[in-house]
């Protein structure tokens, strides 16, 4: 029987380093008690925010301070739950570190209603007086311009202490999903007994024999039909806490309240959606090509992760994906290069999957730290696409803490899948550029096409789904399981309309953990747009555009992300760079489809 090891069976190289954060859980336990003692430190500066500029870069000093260890904290706690999603040792510190960020947040929750009582000379005069605030000059900006969306100190206090009880319908969900959920096992057709997980669901929709790809596909979308009150409840109540939360703060929907964080206007979002419905038809001959390619009378749901490639994708141990990864990072510079190849030697990535472990993938770390990547390698092309992904999140956060002083070290996820897109396509024209063998180009072709079909198209499909589901919360209409899988099969119907849509596929929507972070995923279908534009500068230009780049991602955030992205070249409030991707997504479907 193929079954996923415990986690102690792993060797330790191919595991994530989180003593380099702490030692000991004993050691977080005593950073937890400092910090716990110094919050009220923060609160002795309530109502003393502006009395001087001194006063203020004291304030946004020791702020900085205790964010930077609380992020070490919960980073520490979650790493650790997610290793065993089960072990509710690191369920409860992951929970205390929440409260701990919560009873801080909500202490220095005052700092933003008072600087927004001043104007912007009292403001200059601040500056003035105490030349060290003119690093903040881009924060400042920022907090003037919510000033119509930020309630009173007592207000923002409570919304602070609420966020645990807001974020708790993701975390039921993840719970379910990955600790408490048990998929069926079910027999290939060699005999062997094969336990489906998150992890592997999509591998095993690849598999050759068509009868088990369905036999797992309705094996998984059952199970997930036995949890659907519970799923279904969890969506409604972190759908209603958007709509309340945006309303707390005057917006006048849940999609201006998420959009207005990172100054994003919602016709971004309107043209992302536009553009990719008028280009449907590009998605459909991928669909038919694959249907000619698989040899059957009609597409069905089992069936669309199925490579047009022949066989399935060719065995790729983990360090042969890593070699391929960092010899494509080329075209970045030699210092990049050497960056990502010291951070795969230094035990940034937790690799492969054990019992209880987190699903997909995730680049973590704080300010502070070496990157973390989680990943459930799967000794496959797919994987080694997901560890270039997650690699440009881990040198952006990198490259953006050591050039950015720490109130701009963050960066919005509408700038950071930029930087892992673009990976993506040097990994693929490096990989057709060097590998002569055709069924190995074949795959990474496939894959390539699998990846637009995934991030533009499904991704877009997704934010639509979402944003009627808030609508309909928004209009007072109930958001039940049975609506929602309307809603989703209605959708799937129009991206897949050559296949056939089934009623199980309806339920998807259930398990997409993304959905918990609203209005989050668009941002990966404007992320591919940006990539293939920047990648193609820095092929075609060469090192001119890599520096240009490269400067892009040190700039964390001291701009909003549609300027960063001009100054890198590209303008996300036109359809052109959309266009521009669905262009090379086209091309790349009638290269396979002469190739075959």
């Amino acid at each position: 029987m193929s079954s996923v090891p415990e986690r102690e069976e792993l060797s330790e190289e191919y595991t994530w380093d989180l003593e380099s954060i702490y030692a000991s859980d004993d050691d977080w336990e005593a950073a937890y008690e400092e910090i716990e003692e110094r919050i009220e430190e923060i609160e002795a500066y309530e109502g003393r925010t502006t009395e001087s500029g001194e006063t203020l870069h004291e304030l946004l000093s020791l702020r900085e301070e205790l964010m930077r260890e609380l992020s070490q904290l919960a980073a520490y706690a979650r790493m650790r739950r997610d290793e065993d999603t089960r072990d509710q040792q690191y369920q409860a510190l992951t929970a205390r570190s929440q409260s701990l960020a919560s009873e801080a947040s909500s202490a220095a929750s005052f700092v933003e209603p008072e600087l927004q009582q001043l104007s912007e000379d009292e403001l200059a005069a601040l500056i003035e007086e105490e030349p060290a605030l003119e690093e903040y000059e881009h924060y400042f900006d920022d907090v003037l311009r919510m000033k119509p969306h930020t309630r009173s100190a007592e207000v923002e206090a409570l919304l602070a202490e609420l966020g645990e009880v807001t974020g708790a319908s993701g975390e039921i969900y993840n719970m379910l999903s990955n600790a408490d959920l048990e998929f069926p096992t079910i027999e290939d057709p060699d005999g062997e007994a094969v336990e489906v997980t998150q992890a592997n669901f999509t591998k095993l929709q690849k598999h050759q024999d068509r009868e088990f790809r369905r036999e797992v596909y309705e094996g998984f979308y059952d199970t997930w039909e036995d949890v659907r009150n519970t799923v279904g409840s969890s969506y409604k109540n972190s759908v209603k806490a958007d709509v309340k939360l945006a309303r707390a703060r005057d917006y006048e929907t849940a999609r201006e309240a998420a959009l207005d964080g990172p100054n994003i206007p919602v016709e971004v979002y309107d043209n992302l959606v536009d553009t990719v419905h008028d280009n449907l038809d590009v998605l459909h001959r991928h669909a038919d090509l694959k249907r000619e390619a698989l040899g059957v009378d009609e597409l069905r749901m089992w069936d669309l992760y199925m490579p047009v490639a022949e066989g399935e994708s060719p065995d790729l141990e983990y360090d042969t994906a890593a070699d391929h990864v960092v010899e494509a990072l080329a075209p970045l510079g030699e210092e990049y290069q050497s960056r990502v190849s010291e951070g795969l030697d230094s035990r940034w990535v937790d690799v492969y999957e054990n019992a209880g472990k987190q699903s997909g993938a995730y680049s973590g770390g704080t300010y502070d730290t070496q990157p973390f990547i989680l990943m459930n390698y799967q000794d496959d092309i797919p994987s080694m696409y997901t560890l270039a992904h997650e690699l440009g999140h881990s040198l952006h956060s990198q490259l953006t803490s050591e050039n950015q002083p720490y109130v701009y070290s963050g960066y919005e996820i509408f700038v950071a899948e930029v930087a892992s897109t673009v990976n993506e396509a040097l990994l693929t024209r490096h990989l057709l550029d060097t590998v002569e063998d055709e069924r190995f180009r074949l795959h990474v072709l496939n894959e390539y096409l699998e990846r637009f079909r995934s991030t533009l198209y499904r991704q877009t499909m997704f934010a639509e789904f979402e944003h009627r589901a808030h609508e309909i919360d928004e209009e007072g209409e109930a958001l039940t399981p049975d609506r929602l899988d309307e809603l989703y099969g209605e959708l799937k119907g129009e991206f897949y309309e050559p296949a056939a849509v089934d009623d199980r596929i309806a339920r998807e929507w259930m398990r997409i953990p993304h959905f918990y972070r609203a209005y989050y995923v668009y941002q990966y279908a404007t992320g591919i747009s940006a990539a293939v534009a920047l990648s193609r500068k820095i092929l075609e230009e060469g090192e001119s555009a890599a520096a240009d780049y490269r400067e892009f991602l040190r700039s964390g955030s001291t701009e909003y992300p549609l300027e960063l992205l001009e100054v890198a070249g590209v303008d996300m409030r036109s359809p052109e760079p959309i266009e521009d991707a669905l262009g090379v997504y086209d091309e790349y479907v009638e290269e396979m489809a002469s190739l075959l």
